[in-house]
């Protein structure tokens, strides 16, 4: 079967279903295959084939799925975040080179406003609440000479995303047909995936977990993915009654959300059994893991990804091997090892975490200083860095113990906030924390720490320091507690560290 997001899709049932929704037929597998065709076409006859950049801005939900699906069959997708600005808009196209813009039809915006100063083609999607989830039709200028109908190749881009750019210009990933579809039958061998599985589909789709381990791994599985207009706690389990899924993935803070209503909704846990329950994007507190596996009744298979890797590199497994609380689980796709943290060579015990395999992307985009820190030879292998700090016991499974851009050095003692996380996590008072480093005269850094205290409880600042000195050792004691109502996120729901320190004003005394 060729290495294509076409060929993945096409051996399933063509009345199987494939994309559902709130309130909507579903949209089968036969249907997905002639709406591909469909956009393939449209796509030629506004100029657009492979190798062209199609940017993406739509809201969360079915036409989402299936536009990334469809447009990806034809040319180069780049899916957007649309709660952009502007300005941002205007960043991306360029830095994209896009081609085209699809957005909503109807709806003149941010993005619009951007693609016409831009001078970059703008497409309507036009859909209707009575045709099945998904199902949409393209307009727009007609080009004076259609483009060519070749179908991409497994060699050929199928997606672009850009890195967070937190630290630095956010970086172009380009990742390839081959390398979607190695990622998606990595992600379904995990999970053990068939035909009669379906995912609730609550994360943005304009980035790299939802789009692959949600979408795209239930599509290559002949199974069923049911869209959500986005994340909402107070939702969840109404659209768990009406999706009737078998599994669900998040990132820790929506997982938390439903942790905090899953008393109140106890019937629809009950009515709806789920076979596993994944997380990944972020490192999922032990305390989490193992609370969500009591109130479902059911794993939870905690998951490594990044955009590079086209999401997933390492996986707990399902059982009757074990979930480690705390472990992102064994290699899941590509090989997985550590490295020295400024010499291109492998070692054993803790080091950066790096990975060689089919999933992973060739390089950033007009980028070779980037390309040189990230990529290096060994062992017969080309290895990317995923500047993550890391261990692998005897059993293979990895541990994180940070970002190495986050790793907190107080004056020459390393520090892991997620060490420090866990601990705070173990207060009766705290629900949510994530440790950072504050600037600090004379160390450098110091550690800090943002908490949300859990509804009816209360503690002081000296009550949680007291407790973290109480389990850990003095010099990773954060120095100041901040009780928020709510901790600052990204886009993607991830709790940001980050630049934290800055957020809150914690300047160096």
């Amino acid at each position: 079967m060729t290495a294509t997001l076409a060929g993945l899709l096409a051996g399933t049932d063509a009345n199987a279903p494939a994309i559902g929704a709130p309130g909507r037929a579903w949209l089968t597998y036969g249907d997905l295959r002639a709406l591909a065709a469909q956009t393939a076409a449209q796509l030629h006859g506004f100029g657009i084939g492979t190798g062209d950049r199609v940017a993406i801005v739509l809201p969360n939900g079915p036409e989402m799925a299936a536009a990334f699906i469809a447009i990806a069959q034809a040319a180069v997708t780049a899916p957007l975040n649309p709660a952009y600005r502007q300005e941002e808009f205007e960043f991306y196209l360029k830095d994209l080179k896009a081609k085209a813009l699809v957005v909503p039809a109807g709806i003149d915006g941010p993005a619009t406003a951007a693609a016409k100063a831009c001078g970059v083609q703008i497409l309507r999607l036009e859909t209707r609440p009575e045709l099945p989830a998904g199902q949409f039709t393209l307009s727009g200028a007609a080009a004076v000479a259609a483009a060519s109908d070749a179908a991409p190749g497994p060699g050929d881009v199928a997606l672009i995303l850009h890195t967070s750019g937190t630290t630095s210009r956010p970086k172009i990933v380009p990742l390839l047909q081959s390398n979607v579809v190695a990622s998606a039958r990595n992600i379904g061998a995990s999970l053990a995936l068939t035909r009669d599985d379906r995912c609730l589909n609550v994360m943005p789709l304009f980035h790299i977990h939802g789009l692959i381990a949600a979408v795209t791994t239930s599509l290559a599985a002949g199974a069923s993915i049911w869209c959500a207009p986005g994340f909402d706690a107070l939702k969840f389990f109404g659209w768990m009654k009406d999706a009737k899924p078998t599994w669900y993935t998040a990132v820790p803070t929506m997982h938390q959300a439903i942790l905090s209503r899953a008393a109140r909704n106890r019937d629809a846990i009950d009515a709806v059994p789920l076979r596993f329950l994944r997380s990944s994007s972020a490192s999922l507190p032990a305390q989490v893991m193992l609370e969500l596996a009591k109130t479902f009744a059911a794993p939870v298979i905690e998951a490594y990804g990044m955009t590079e890797a086209t999401h997933q590199m390492t996986s707990n497994p399902l059982p009757p091997r074990a979930q480690k609380p705390g472990s992102v689980g064994l290699a899941a796709g590509p090989l997985v090892r550590t490295a020295h943290e400024v010499e291109n060579r492998l070692v054993d015990g803790t080091g950066e975490v790096v990975i060689s395999g089919g999933n992973v992307t060739q390089g950033y985009e007009g980028n070779p200083d980037a390309n040189a820190r990230s990529f290096f030879e060994a062992e017969g292998r080309r290895w990317f860095r995923t500047g993550d700090q890391g261990a692998i016991d005897g059993e293979g499974y990895l541990t994180l113990t940070g970002r190495l851009k986050e790793i907190i050095n107080r004056g020459g003692e390393k520090i892991s906030p997620l060490e420090v996380d866990g601990v705070l996590l173990d207060h009766p008072a705290i629900v949510q924390a994530v440790a950072f480093a504050m600037p600090h005269p004379k160390l450098g850094e110091e550690v800090a720490a943002a908490v949300v205290l859990r509804e009816g409880h209360s503690a002081t600042e000296r009550d949680i320091r007291d407790f973290a000195a109480s389990r850990m050792a003095d010099f990773k004691v954060p120095r100041r507690v901040i009780i928020l109502d709510e901790i600052p996120k990204g886009a993607t729901g991830k709790l940001q560290r980050i630049g934290l320190a800055e957020k809150l004003g914690l300047g160096a005394p």
